[in-house]
């Protein structure tokens, strides 16, 4: 026992048979007892002495550790910021700065990706992935390439129904899906416009239809479309798809021939 300790009683003898969690004890003026000396180890270091005050209180004699505990409790860092912002600041700033600014798909904060899967799949050939995909890679194209990587790798902050990264071989995969059902779907419209199938009002009625829904899209993307604008637009197609008809209607006046009699006619005339 230290020498200061006060009113301190003597150490007793210990047996090779005595408990080692029962230490002596030190009593107080007011017959309170407080831990007095702690066992020592093989090393020769002892644990923390124990006083006890005069109202019989006992004070722990703490280690520097607990003044330092104190002093960083708190969860804010020296200049002020808390590790969770510090957090947030370092992983917005691995964000590449265009990135940050890329807002096409505002409009869709909180949609869900089945659901706009769905509103697609009933209405055009393509899904929300590859339709999400295909405009990103319109929009981070430069003069060497797509940046594949940088569209993987930040898809969910670029679009709020996207919820996982791609790989770069994973979004030329979705970029060349969507090529290949505009080349199909294409074809299959090209066709339809010109075999004469459709009557030029059914062609007007069917091209203001798909209109319909490529303009909702890019609305949805954040083009702002005035309604002289749209007007302006639609009357354009029309006016080129009327011309596909007739062009194609050409085409087909010398194939034009009755089977049983070999009469030629043009298609305008069999309307």
């Amino acid at each position: 026992m230290d020498d200061d300790a006060p009113d301190a009683a003597p150490e007793s003898p210990r047996g090779d048979g005595d408990d080692a969690g029962d230490d002596d004890r030190s009593v107080g003026d007011d017959g309170s007892a407080a831990a007095a000396d702690r066992s020592v180890g093989d090393d020769g270091s002892a644990a923390a002495d124990r006083s006890v005050g005069d109202d019989g209180s006992a004070a722990a004699d703490r280690s520097g550790a607990d003044d330092s505990v104190a002093d960083t409790g708190s969860i804010e860092e020296a200049d002020g910021t808390s590790p969770t912002e510090g957090g947030v600041d370092a992983a917005e700033a691995d964000i590449p700065a265009d990135v940050r600014k890329y807002e096409r798909f505002t409009k869709m904060d909180g949609a869900q990706y089945d659901r706009v899967n769905e509103f697609l799949r009933d209405r055009t050939y393509i899904t929300a992935r590859e339709w999400a995909i295909a405009r990103l890679c319109a929009d981070f194209r430069t003069e060497t390439g797509v940046e594949m990587t940088k569209i993987g790798e930040n898809l969910p902050e670029l679009v709020p129904f996207m919820t996982d990264t791609y790989s770069p071989q994973a979004v030329n995969q979705a970029r060349s899906s969507f090529e290949d059902k505009v080349t199909q779907a294409g074809a299959t419209f090209l066709y339809g416009a010109m075999s004469g199938f459709f009557t030029a009002d059914e062609l007007d009625d069917l091209m203001y239809e798909v209109t319909e829904i490529a303009k909702f899209l890019l609305e949805v993307e954040g083009v702002d479309l005035a309604v002289a604008d749209e007007l302006d637009a639609e009357e354009r197609i029309s006016s080129v798809m009327r011309d596909v008809r007739k062009q194609s209607a050409e085409l087909r006046t010398e194939e034009v021939e009755c089977p049983n009699c070999g009469h030629t006619h043009t298609p305008d005339s069999a309307e």
